[in-house]
């Protein structure tokens, strides 16, 4: 969710993501492809399917998290995981 310049939430675009995607680094990029592929996945799930090492690919979350392009909860049957997806 993106905040307008009028203070309300609204949907973030594909024109948002793809600005907010254009300053990050290749695995972040990558991250954010097989995310909007596979969906929602774990830290474990998105290095295996992108084929790169874990600490790429918490790098890479992380820097999605912080450009507001990623969301991420816990998973609800392991309080330990999180879960990341694409933010709407």
């Amino acid at each position: 969710m993106s905040t307008k310049t009028d203070g309300s939430v609204g949907d973030v675009t594909k024109e948002d993501r793809r600005e907010r995607l254009r300053d990050l680094p290749p695995s972040a990029k990558l991250v954010a492809k097989v995310l909007q592929v596979e969906g929602t996945m774990s830290l474990e799930e998105v290095a295996e399917e992108s084929l790169l090492p874990d600490r790429t690919a918490r790098y890479a979350l992380n820097r999605l998290t912080d450009a507001d392009v990623v969301s991420v909860r816990h998973d609800p049957y392991d309080a330990r995981r999180r879960l990341y997806t694409l933010a709407d």
